[in-house]
């Protein structure tokens, strides 16, 4: 086993393979890191000398990590968070924090709650920033490996390490366009299976709530389409005859330009629960105390919101 001199070890170096790790792209972990995209090159350079290992290998699209960068990565984080909270002789103090909290949230939510968010770090950490990426089919494997502070999503079991809790109940509608056909009476299950529906999956894979529901009823709609997010489905569905069922926070968004109307879905959906999660190792972090706290309160506007316009 080699002997490291730690000594040697510039630990500017393994906040740059940090960067390059979260990037996987030298540019954009140069800007991340406020350096030059040649110095950021030259980091590289050293870093591979230093690990013995290419650690960003070519692959489709732009690099990819090294099976021994994929094994350091965990480490890396870990070792700069004990470094951080070390090194923090003062409690958290929101008002004077910089940098960037990074939070998974699939459209839906980052369109309904991202406002509200936004609104409480004006008024307690003006000068942090918000990053919200999709969390695709990987979520909970990006919050252990620490590639994002925390995730806004459904969320029916969680593995280990992970904590949640609940933020806000949604309840489904159905919504089409204002002039709609269908939009004059009741909407009856009758008449509700034989227009057209759009579909919504993120993941593309498994039913949708309603399929489910419909099938345990022995009763089938036509999908007439499938799309990846909910603001392309709301576009189309402006545009065309094809009705859409979602949930209600993003109903009255919609409903808000004046360009839809929504009505109660013919069949009983119930509602589902949107959560909050993270890894323990963040349970007791100061910072991710607060950012907790912020992430529920403002859940909590945006119900108190959603009442109101009622």
């Amino acid at each position: 086993m080699r002997e490291t001199d730690l000594r040697q070890i510039d630990l500017n170096l393994l906040v740059a393979l940090d960067a390059l790790l979260t990037e996987m792209n030298v540019t954009r972990a140069a800007h991340r890191l406020g350096m030059s995209q040649p110095a950021a090159s030259r980091a590289l350079g050293r870093l591979r000398a230093l690990f013995a290992d290419a650690l960003l290998v070519d692959g489709p699209g732009g690099y990819i990590p090294s099976a021994r960068a994929e094994e350091v990565r965990p480490v890396l984080r870990r070792l700069l968070a004990g470094i951080g909270e070390m090194l923090e002789a003062n409690p958290f103090d929101p008002a004077t924090a910089m940098g960037q909290v990074r939070l998974l949230m699939p459209d839906l939510q980052a369109a309904a709650l991202a406002p509200h968010l936004l609104a409480r770090l004006a008024r307690e950490a003006p000068s942090v920033d918000l990053d919200i990426v999709a969390p695709g089919a990987n979520g909970m494997k990006a919050l252990e490996h620490d590639d994002a502070d925390a995730m806004v999503a459904l969320i029916d079991e969680a593995p280990a390490g992970i904590h949640r809790r609940r933020l806000y109940d949604e309840k489904l509608v159905t919504l089409m366009r204002a002039d709609h056909p269908a939009a004059i009476g009741k909407l009856t299950l009758d008449r509700f299976l034989a227009l057209e529906h759009i579909v919504v999956s993120i993941t593309g894979v498994g039913p949708a709530p309603v399929d489910e529901v419909l099938s345990r009823m022995g009763r089938k709609r036509r999908v007439k389409l499938r799309v990846p997010n909910f603001f392309a489905a709301v576009e189309i569905a402006a545009r065309s005859d094809l009705i859409m069922t979602l949930p209600s926070s993003l109903a009255r968004s919609a409903a808000d330009m004046r360009r839809f109307v929504s009505r109660p879905p013919p069949l009983d959906l119930g509602s589902f629960t949107m959560s909050l999660a993270w890894h323990a190792r963040q349970q007791d972090t100061p910072r991710h105390i607060w950012l907790r706290r912020a992430i529920v309160a403002a859940a909590a506007d945006m119900s108190s919101a959603a009442e109101s316009d009622r």
